[in-house]
């Protein structure tokens, strides 16, 4: 680019190689696809072809521009043309057949694509229903993406994503690409996530370590900060009060220690992220010797517990199975506790876990329905052949703390998970044991290298 054209506001990029997995290379594989269905419909209305050399009149860097968005990346932005371009857009929080205004971030123009911010709806598309969005931050919070769209098409697209992964990664003869099933839905939309890391940033100039030569004071806070997540697209962090994706305990979580930071600001000479895991024992209620309330304090919405009572008093003198409470962790260190189940998984806090315990034991249950190939009984054809052999063992590869190694242990004779995390692995055979799992062990190690012999 000529020093002019810097300096007029434009702004292209050269990608540098493409990191096999990345969302650049699973981004680029939709972008390359688009290309060439728009050449190919083209071609077929015009009778000519557009070439790659037709593309390139650049935009200037933040100028708006309007965009009609023809699909869904699997990364979840629109991807969409300008009639000004033959080059494609990429624009968060856009869905096909919206046409929207768009600002210019950064051009990439050896790779015909543009990075752009959502600005506005200039026409929805049929698919787009604002009235479900359920958080103020949508549409600027890097978290959520889908909140516009109905749930039965967030479904669809999670189901064409790996589709696409298949077409675009496998290198399968098409023939051999397997039938991906419909995706299965989770009993909850909001309120299921179990783990959220807030952050804020240091004070302007806390990351600039001249103080240590010259003896200037660090820089301290005069103001709270933002607290909260990232906006879409920048290393910006936004302030976020409330999360309606978060379980009611995590969100409690939330609004407690935002003001405990705020109370404590001055004690921070630099930026921190908080942690907020949700745990939940289970225990026997006491008798009820009857129905009628009890004088005494009742509990109160602004208490961190959050006990899920029975929908109706039991009979006088009976025990219910057990009640659940569920409060929220910030010590990464301390042990989190999860039920699947008949299954208990006690967890470091901070390390992996999955985060919607709402879908758990349907997730756990479909994998035990499927793990193991179907039998196929002996018939006058396969009589000549050898018979199947039974499965007896299982390896769980980047086991974590051991949720399939335990939940699907009693289908094999040993189960063997390894993870490269000491801790993870110490937290599995906790698991085992507390489960009275015999048959499951763990070991530390890269779980890559199970397969760094395999022949090609």
């Amino acid at each position: 680019m000529t020093k002019r054209k810097r300096q007029q506001g434009y702004y292209t990029k050269r990608m540098k190689s493409v990191q096999e997995g990345s969302n650049e290379e699973v981004l680029l594989a939709d972008i390359r696809s688009l290309l060439q269905r728009s050449k190919i419909d083209d071609s077929e209305v015009t009778g000519n072809e557009s070439t790659a050399t037709d593309l390139e009149a650049p935009f200037e860097r933040f100028s708006q521009v309007e965009v009609k968005i023809s699909a869904l990346s699997s990364i979840g932005d629109g991807l969409g043309f300008s009639s000004k371009s033959d080059h494609v857009f990429v624009v968060p929080f856009t869905l096909p057949g919206d046409v929207v205004e768009a600002k210019v971030v950064t051009q990439f123009a050896n790779d015909h694509y543009t990075l752009a911010d959502f600005v506005s709806v200039l026409k929805p598309s049929p698919q787009r229903n604002d009235a479900l969005v359920r958080c103020p931050y949508f549409a600027k919070c890097s978290g959520c993406q889908f909140q516009m769209l109905s749930y039965e098409d967030q479904l669809a697209q999670k189901k064409s994503i790996l589709e696409k992964a298949y077409r675009n990664f496998s290198n399968l003869p098409t023939e051999l690409i397997p039938v991906v099933g419909d995706t299965i839905g989770s009993p909850l939309q909001y309120g299921y996530r179990t783990k959220l890391t807030p952050h804020f940033d240091g004070p302007p100039g806390s990351r600039v370590r001249k103080g240590r030569k010259d003896g200037s004071e660090q820089p301290s806070f005069e103001q709270v900060p933002p607290i909260g997540f990232m906006v879409k697209g920048t290393r910006k962090t936004m302030d976020i009060e409330d999360c309606p994706i978060a379980t009611e305990a995590v969100r409690e979580g939330l609004k407690q220690e935002r003001m405990r930071v705020a109370e404590e600001i001055s004690k921070y000479k630099r930026g921190a992220t908080i942690l907020l895991r949700e745990t939940t024992t289970k225990a026997l209620a006491q008798p009820q010797a009857s129905p009628a309330t009890t004088d005494g304090p009742q509990p109160t919405s602004n208490e961190t517990d959050f006990p899920c009572q029975p929908a109706q008093a039991p009979p006088a003198n009976q025990f219910p199975a057990s009640t659940t409470t569920k409060t929220y962790i910030t010590d990464q260190n301390a042990t989190s506790t999860e039920h699947i189940g008949p299954y208990t998984f006690l967890n470091p806090a901070g390390a992996f876990f999955q985060n919607n315990n709402s879908i758990l034991e349907t997730f756990t249950s479909y994998i035990r329905s499927h793990i193991l190939p179907p039998f196929l009984p002996q018939t006058s054809t396969t009589s000549t052949s050898k018979p199947q052999k039974p499965i007896k063992y299982l390896i769980d590869t980047y086991s974590g703390s051991g949720l399939f190694s335990i939940t699907l242990s009693p289908l094999f004779t040993s189960t063997l998970g390894i993870d490269i995390s000491s801790s993870s692995i110490a937290s599995a055979s906790l698991n085992a044991s507390l489960n009275s799992i015999s048959n499951a062990t763990f070991t530390t190690g890269d779980a890559a290298n199970i397969f760094a012999e395999a022949k090609q």
